[in-house]
């Protein structure tokens, strides 16, 4: 494991059941999308290439709120993302 997986490894992350504080709006635009950067530049590796290669799968545990999948996604604005609600979300153990 590498040093950065070691720290990011020691944060823990609340899951609010129910209330994911980020969702792909409309999974057909991730057809449209030709790179689909977000499946590789999420540092928490919160997206995935779905099994049929086209769409985008989220799964929100373990996101670090930095936003670089809205920033990614800013030409088809198919992210909602919003902070997690107080008490949710990542819980930085270092910083």
């Amino acid at each position: 494991m590498s040093k950065v997986e070691e720290k990011l490894f020691q944060n823990r992350y609340r899951v609010d059941e129910g209330r994911p504080h980020i969702q792909i709006i409309d999974q057909e635009k991730c057809t449209e999308c030709g790179t689909q950067d977000c499946t590789y530049l999420c540092p928490a590796a919160c997206y995935a290439k779905a099994e049929d290669g086209r769409h985008v799968v989220l799964t929100t545990d373990g996101c670090l709120e930095c936003g670089t999948c809205r920033v990614i996604c800013s030409e088809f604005r198919n992210v909602a993302w919003e902070y997690p609600r107080g008490g949710y979300g990542i819980l930085f153990k270092f910083g």
